[in-house]
């Protein structure tokens, strides 16, 4: 600015030596007072080029602040500081409250990651699962001694879902609650309360867990509630989403991301996956991945875990396994039974897994060896060198999971078993309608 000024004040001079001889002529208080008066003139216009020149770069510089500040032309002051509380009309998107249920789609995508997390945390719960692992021995290496069991805790998280008369009902993963003997669920005023598996699901990983109304407290009632689902239509690729969940059982934490894709397939696993950077880590399992509406699209469920890797998550898609979901809500709610109600389908078995199928064409499934005479299964009508491959409308894949299946059920108990058959060189898929015997009638 300084060297601009200095050329207008130059100006002068160069106006002096470029006049013809009449002007040197002149006499010397004319030309001193007409020089006089032109070095004023020309002051006067240093004076107003450079309030132009700086107006315009103070406007600019204005312009740029203003942008940065996300105002536009006709805010108040408070918009002008970075306020969000300005009406429609003045161009900014009025914050949404986490107080309105519905949000509408131009809004959607400038809520406060904080105002997600605060609407769904009262949702949101947390899993302890206490089983019980079997622990080969050192002598077991080398053939002798026995292995010995002993307590195993593990964490992870759930969604509340629903609530039936006499029971709060809570969707989780199935490999979160798998081989529970106690189930504990913490919820948002860290209230630890006793919890049943209503039913599960192996084959898509859900599992839904029950919690009796009377053992909640009347605090911790008005403290939680139930989580809204979304829909599969607002999937769509780039959106902004958040992962909440029991991250390594230290508690409640959230992360936020994108959706990075849909409609995933996942090795081992039935259900549709949606894939997200959002982090996703051990303790998440079970937990919700949800919308900017506060909406839960997806069950946090596995992350792909490799050095090659980064930012890789998934979630079951609620809305492809909603029907699933429902059923298991209806699901009896079972507790295990005593030992002299215990149940038995009198057979012998063995687990087929893929090996097997691909080695002999055996389906997998629990491989019937023995039938034993005059038992449930006998009466039933069930061949030997049948598989079966679902109990009561459960999926089976094991052994281990059938014994596990009928320790909550109670002799004199009808249902339904589905087996696949053999037929000449093939197997044809048979339902059949079997009633429990006494476990104590085997012995």
């Amino acid at each position: 600015m300084e060297e601009r000024f200095d050329n207008i004040n130059n100006t002068e001079e160069q106006i002096q030596s470029a006049q013809p001889a009449a002007y040197a002529a002149q006499p010397a208080q004319a030309k001193k007072e007409k020089k006089s008066f032109r070095v004023v003139m020309t002051k006067i216009c240093s004076v107003i080029l450079a309030a132009v020149l700086f107006g315009g770069v103070a406007g600019a510089a204005f312009y740029g602040v203003s942008t940065m500040l996300g105002t536009l032309p006709g805010g108040s002051d408070d918009t002008a500081a970075g306020q969000t509380n300005a009406s429609p009309e003045s161009g900014i998107i009025k914050q949404v409250s986490v107080d309105i249920p519905q949000v509408e789609e131009a809004t959607a995508q400038v809520i406060d990651v904080s105002d997600v997390a605060k609407n769904a945390m009262p949702s949101m719960v947390s899993i302890t699962n206490v089983s019980v692992a079997e622990i080969p021995s050192y002598f077991s290496f080398f053939g002798g001694g026995k292995s010995q069991t002993q307590k195993v805790v593990s964490t992870g998280s759930g969604i509340i879902i629903g609530q039936t008369e006499k029971e709060l009902l809570i969707v989780t993963n199935n490999h979160v609650i798998k081989d529970a003997e106690e189930l504990t669920v913490c919820f948002i005023d860290e209230k630890a309360v006793a919890a049943t598996v209503k039913g599960s699901d192996e084959g898509s990983d859900l599992a839904v867990v029950a919690v009796a109304l009377g053992d909640i407290e009347s605090a911790t009632k008005e403290a939680i509630r139930i989580a809204k689902l979304g829909t599969s239509g607002e999937l769509i690729v780039g959106k902004q989403v958040v992962a909440i969940g029991n991250a390594l059982g230290y508690g409640q934490s959230v992360t936020t991301g994108i959706i990075s894709a849909v409609n995933r397939k996942l090795s081992g696993c039935d259900a549709v996956m949606i894939q997200t950077d959002a982090a996703i880590n051990p303790g998440n399992s079970g937990g919700a991945l949800l919308n900017m509406n506060c909406e839960v699209i997806g069950i946090n469920s596995a992350k792909f875990s490799s050095t090659e890797v980064e930012g890789m998550g998934y979630a079951i898609d609620v809305n492809k396994a909603l029907s699933l979901i429902q059923d298991l809500m209806n699901a009896k709610t079972r507790t295990k039974v005593s030992a002299d109600k215990a149940s038995w389908i009198g057979i012998k078995g063995a687990t087929s897994d893929s090996a097997s199928e691909a080695a002999y064409g055996i389906p997998q499934g629990v491989y019937i060896s023995e039938i034993v005479k005059d038992g449930p299964c006998d009466k039933a009508g069930i061949p030997e060198k049948s598989v079966i491959t679902s109990f009561d409308g459960k999926k089976i894949s094991t052994i281990d999971q059938l014994v596990k299946l009928l320790e909550y059920y109670e002799a004199g108990e009808t249902v339904k078993i589905t087996a696949k058959v053999l037929e000449g060189k093939s197997y044809t898929e048979k339902t059949f309608t079997v009633t429990l015997g006494r476990a104590a009638d085997n012995k």
